[in-house]
C-alpha cells in the first residue's frame, strides 16, 4: 500500500476517432500502470471514455502529447492525485521512471492553480483589506504577534507566484492578469486602510502621541535593508517548491517571512499622518520584497522546468531503447 501523490489519475474524455491513438499512446508509455476504455460512456461531449493511472514524474510529457492531439479541444483531461493506492504495477511503473515524485512539477496543475490564485475576486479583495487592516492595528499597537497573523491572512503570495509561472511558461496573458491583481489587490488595501484609520483618528481611537512613542517590534516595516531582499528571495523559492511537489511542507514559512502586507499597513498609516518618511519606507519595503519573492519565484520555476526537461529526454530514450527490444 502507498499512500502519497506519487501517482496520478486521468480521466478523459475523447472523441471516437481519437480513442485508438490515445489508448495506444497511453498504453506505450512506461509510466502508465493502468489504461481503462468505456467505449461510448460519454454524453456531453458525445464519445469515449479513457482512464488511466500515470507516475507523476511522467505526467507532463503523456499531457503535452495529449495537448498535440486536441483532446482538451473536442473532449477534456481531468488530473488528480490518487490518495492511497495498492499496485503492483503502480509500484513498478514508479520504479521505472526516471525522477523523483515528490520533485515532479506537473505543469498543467501548477498553470491552473497560478489562474485561480491571480483571480482578482471578492474573495481575494476582502483577504487583502482584512489582513492590511489587521497590519496597521498590529503597528498602532506595536503587536507582533498580530503582524505574524495578518502575514498569515494576506492571499498575495499565489499572484507573486503566478508571475514567475508566466514567465516560465510564457503565459503573457497570466503576467497581465498577475500583475493586474497585485497592483490592484495593494491599492484598494492601502486606500480602504487609510480610510479606517482616518474614521479611528477622528474617533481619537489613534492619535499622533501614540505613534510617535517608539515601537521597537514593528520599526522593521519601514526599514528595509539588504536582509530584505535575501529573505524574500529565500522565502519565494521555498514557497514555489511548497507549490510544485508532491510533499508541501514549507508554504506557511513563507507567510510568515516576508513583509509584504504589513508595509501595506503602515504605507497607509502614514498617509493618513502624512508620516512621509514611513510612507516611503515602507513602499520601498515593499518593492523590495515583491521584487525578490518574483525573481526569486522565476529562478526557481527555470530551474525546476531544466532539470525535468533533462529528465524528460532521458526517459525518451529509455522508451525508444525498451520498443527496440
Amino acid at each position: 500500500m502507498r499512500k502519497t501523490a506519487d501517482v496520478l489519475h486521468l480521466h478523459l474524455v475523447t472523441p471516437s476517432d481519437l480513442t485508438d491513438e490515445v489508448t495506444g499512446l497511453l498504453s506505450a508509455d512506461m509510466s502508465v500502470s493502468s489504461v481503462v476504455v468505456l467505449r461510448g460512456a460519454a454524453v456531453k461531449p458525445a464519445g469515449d471514455v479513457v482512464e488511466a493511472d500515470v507516475a507523476r514524474e511522467g505526467a507532463n510529457e503523456i499531457v503535452d502529447r495529449l495537448h498535440e492531439l486536441g483532446v482538451h479541444r473536442r473532449g477534456s483531461v481531468q488530473i488528480a492525485p490518487v490518495g492511497t493506492w495498492l499496485s503492483q504495477a503502480g509500484y513498478d511503473a514508479n520504479a521505472r521512471t526516471p525522477g523523483s515524485s515528490a520533485d515532479a512539477v506537473v505543469w498543467a496543475e501548477v498553470t491552473q492553480q497560478a489562474y485561480e490564485d491571480s483571480e482578482a475576486n471578492w474573495t481575494y479583495m476582502s483577504f487583502m483589506v482584512l489582513a492590511t487592516t489587521l497590519a496597521a492595528i498590529a503597528i498602532v499597537v506595536d503587536s507582533l504577534i498580530l503582524v505574524i497573523g495578518a502575514m498569515v491572512l494576506g492571499p498575495e503570495f499565489g499572484a507573486i507566484a503566478a508571475l514567475g509561472v508566466a514567465l516560465v511558461r510564457r503565459r503573457y496573458r497570466l503576467l497581465a492578469l498577475a500583475t493586474r491583481t497585485l497592483v490592484w489587490g495593494f491599492v484598494l488595501a492601502i486606500l480602504t486602510t487609510t480610510c479606517l484609520i482616518l474614521l479611528a483618528r477622528l474617533a481619537g481611537w489613534i492619535t499622533p502621541d501614540i505613534l510617535a512613542q517608539p515601537r521597537p517590534d514593528t520599526a522593521f516595516i519601514y526599514s528595509p535593508d539588504r536582509w530584505s531582499f535575501v529573505v524574500a528571495v529565500i522565502a519565494a523559492s521555498a514557497g514555489v517548491l511548497s507549490l510544485t511537489s508532491a510533499r508541501i511542507g514549507g508554504l506557511s514559512g513563507v507567510f510568515i517571512s516576508v513583509t509584504t502586507i504589513p508595509a501595506a499597513g503602515n504605507v497607509a498609516l502614514g498617509l493618513a499622518f502624512a508620516h512621509w518618511d514611513e510612507v516611503w519606507g515602507s513602499t520601498l519595503q515593499l518593492l523590495v520584497n515583491i521584487t525578490g519573492m518574483a525573481l526569486a519565484g522565476w529562478l526557481t520555476l527555470a530551474l525546476q522546468q531544466s532539470v525535468w526537461s533533462r529528465l524528460s529526454r532521458q526517459r525518451a530514450r529509455l522508451m525508444r531503447r525498451r520498443a527496440g527490444t
